[in-house]
């Protein structure tokens, strides 16, 4: 009897293991395929556009971690690491409009208004990735997010065709929101590789090629 509970126990600490191992290969495949690609802005190699990605309005306005991002955008730019900044958020309702607030937030501080190119149709991360390639015509870029998010980002805009580098926002000053936002990223992994490796979803909204950042790029 007790040589059938061993064994018993023996399978389900092989299926617990077996599960786990499973359940964390998206996340290892984020961090090991954006891994040489993540860079300080001091580093990053020079790139046409930024695509940054949106996080959220408060009050109409940046909150304080898309603020984050486009402040290390405007960075960017500052340095000569780019020369267009590609904003990408969320429009879906009249009265949520990401990127017309990110680009009020740059010219803000000192962005020109001529060097910002607006995707209303950024609802994910996936739909930012691939509607830069695919809509906006971007081959080279540099990613902006935060740290945490900045493995998957990286990753899916690499699938999405991008020679993609990336590079983050610290948020560490804001401990608990960054913690949970690690946590998330575990999990979130798993839809990326769903989404980019296994049905390669279009974004949900396509539409005309833009000529926006070609543009913007002339000057």
């Amino acid at each position: 009897m007790e040589r059938v509970r061993r064994i018993r126990w023996r399978r389900v600490l092989l299926v617990a293991v077996l599960l786990a191992a499973v359940g964390s290969t998206p996340w290892v495949w984020v961090l090991t395929s954006s891994a040489a690609h993540r860079y300080t802005a001091e580093d990053v190699p020079q790139a046409p556009v930024a695509l940054v990605l949106g996080a959220g309005l408060r009050d109409g306005r940046p909150t304080p971690f898309l603020a984050g991002r486009l402040d290390v955008a405007a960075d960017l730019y500052r340095r000569g690491k780019v020369k267009v900044l590609l904003v990408s958020g969320d429009n879906s309702r009249q009265d949520y409009d990401e990127p017309s607030a990110m680009r009020a937030y740059l010219v803000g501080h000192g962005v020109p208004d001529r060097v910002i190119v607006a995707d209303y149709a950024g609802l994910d991360t996936w739909d930012s990735c691939t509607r830069a390639r695919r809509i906006f015509g971007v081959e080279r870029a540099t990613v902006v997010t935060q740290e945490f998010h900045l493995p998957r980002a990286v990753a899916l805009c690499r699938e999405a065709g991008l020679e993609a580098f990336g590079v983050g926002h610290d948020t560490w000053q804001w401990t608990t929101t960054t913690a949970y936002g690690y946590a998330r990223e575990a999990f979130a992994s798993g839809k990326a590789m769903w989404d980019s490796l296994v049905v390669r979803r279009d974004p949900t909204f396509l539409g005309p090629l833009e000529s926006g950042v070609t543009r913007a790029l002339e000057y």
